[in-house]
């Protein structure tokens, strides 16, 4: 465990922002993490934690100590005719966990191939694609408490999982997630309630060619951050009430719609950005993919003003023309290393 000084971030965001820490360490254990918040303190800065950086927003110059996630390890702990659980670190990549489970024989992650970005990010986001989200899979998250200073556990239940939201996101500086124990089943259940995704798939329905599907389709609209720095899903899908949902329909019929369980309906974003005219459309260094309007990508080594400006004028014509507030998913940070809010437009 060393700590560095002056180090990009660009390798360490998939968006490649221009960004820089005056501090950097990368935690390969969960015991050194209490050490390096007291050599933080000792040094009067502040903790940035960074897991794959699939899903954040950087400034051009962070003053703090960037902790990068990096504890590798997957064991099986419980297995059954009906259950198999695993305990995984954060560090690990998702996909590479999720194409192992497949290899495994345990199911449930599937829907979620693909996904940038590291395991210990999951829980955070409660991440989803294709009617499943990952809260439903997991049984607690290992992590150390700042405020009681101790290593614990949550529970599922505790993590109060919502679409793209969780505990974590509502105390963002208390929790750092070391482990995620899931719970997979060992007899498949597979999620087809997506058109395309159930097209795809056709009459082989087996957990391989669900993820095999998922992979292609992921591929098929959505670009690879190596090619094309992105972060995925840039803006939320809007959930909205079923009044105004009856509302836009009946001047929209072909807006996209998935009911909610509490009689709520969520739109997609992407088909609002798309007749807004912003599929493919750029301004200067950042533009909206012209493959899947929902991904704004970096062309041309952006920074963080860069991208405000693009999503903001987003989020203008969205509004201007549905009445909908479109509200971005990455995580944004200030020059401290402190998630901040989005501004509104």
């Amino acid at each position: 465990m060393q700590i560095q000084q002056h180090v990009s971030l660009h390798e360490f965001n998939t968006l490649a922002l221009k960004s820089v820490a005056s501090h950097f360490v990368r935690i390969q254990n969960a015991n050194e993490i209490p050490q390096v918040l007291e050599q933080a303190n000792s040094l009067g800065l502040s903790v940035m934690v960074l897991s794959g950086g699939s899903n954040v927003l950087l400034p051009a110059q962070i003053e703090a100590l960037v902790m990068y996630m990096d504890i590798q390890g997957i064991e099986v702990v419980n297995e059954d005719d009906q259950y198999i659980e695993i305990d995984v670190a954060a560090g690990e990549n998702w996909h590479e966990f999720v194409c192992k489970t497949t290899e495994m024989g345990a199911y449930g992650l599937q829907n979620l191939a693909l996904i940038p970005g590291k395991v210990g990010a999951s829980p955070v986001q409660n991440i989803g694609a294709y009617g499943v989200e990952v809260g439903e899979f997991i049984r607690w998250v290992s992590v150390y408490d700042r405020n009681l200073a101790e290593f614990r556990t949550i529970s599922a239940e505790d993590c109060h999982f919502s679409y793209r939201h969780s505990i974590f996101k509502d105390e963002p500086n208390r929790y750092i997630i070391h482990q995620v124990r899931f719970k997979l089943l060992k007899k498949p259940d597979l999620k087809l309630d997506y058109g395309d995704l159930k097209q795809a798939v056709g009459d082989l329905k087996t957990p391989a060619n669900l993820q095999q599907q998922v992979i292609q389709i992921r591929q098929s609209k959505l670009p690879q951050p190596a090619e094309y720095p992105n972060v995925g899903s840039f803006f939320k899908n809007p959930i909205i009430s079923a009044v105004e949902f009856e509302r836009l329909k009946s001047v929209h019929p072909q807006l996209p719609a998935y009911p909610q369980a509490n009689g709520q309906v969520k739109v997609a974003a992407g088909w609002l950005i798309d007749q807004a005219g912003w599929k493919g459309k750029r301004l200067d260094k950042v533009g909206m993919f012209h493959k899947q309007a929902l991904v704004l990508v970096n062309y041309a080594d952006a920074d963080l003003d860069d991208v405000i400006q693009t999503y903001h004028a987003v989020q203008v014509d969205v509004k201007q023309q549905f009445d909908i507030a479109l509200e971005p998913e990455p995580v944004l940070y200030n020059t401290q290393g402190h998630i901040s809010t989005h501004s509104c437009v």
